[in-house]
């Protein structure tokens, strides 16, 4: 059982990272599909090379729901709408990263969770920018709220945290 857990985490490229990482990428500037491949391998130093089988249907799911769009020269540039999403996914990231700081100081109880938690955070991620382009204005409102909601809530338990810690 661990190790099938393991495998399911422990891969060089999380699930729903390329889609993530080709949003960020675009958001700098236009690239060909063959310019993303080439950068994510210049950026991981040859760790990661994703292949065209990858990337190419991933740009054209990225068309479809209307987050990256073709220019006259074949490149790929990122809509509004794909940095409204871009932007979303890093108030979620910064969360993540809010949480797992404090549970790795928890020590090896903190890494399990934090492990989990990564898990689930990216299986949610992935699920809702998936489906953004589906969601209604309302629904996107409801996730907007939500997501906001919980950064208040992270706010409040790390100002208290940071108070406990500073009066032990």
């Amino acid at each position: 059982m661990v190790s099938e857990w393991f495998q399911r985490v422990g891969s060089s490229v999380p699930r729903g990272f390329s889609r993530h990482y080709i949003l960020e990428l675009l958001s700098t500037k236009p690239h060909t599909g063959k310019e993303i491949i080439d950068s994510a391998e210049a950026q991981s130093e040859g760790m990661w090379k994703p292949s065209p089988g990858l990337i190419y249907p991933l740009l054209g799911r990225l068309l479809d729901e209307g987050l990256v769009e073709e220019t006259k020269d074949g490149k790929y540039q990122i809509t509004k709408k794909g940095k409204a999403t871009s932007e979303d996914l890093e108030k979620i990231n910064q969360v993540i990263k809010n949480q797992l700081d404090v549970l790795m100081r928890v020590k090896n109880v903190g890494r399990f969770v934090a492990m989990d938690l990564i898990e689930r955070m990216n299986m949610m991620g992935t699920l809702l920018s998936s489906n953004v382009s589906k969601m209604t204005k309302d629904e996107m409102s409801k996730y907007r709220k939500f997501l906001q909601s919980e950064l208040q809530k992270l706010d409040a338990q790390e100002s208290k945290q940071g108070k406990e810690i500073k009066i032990d």
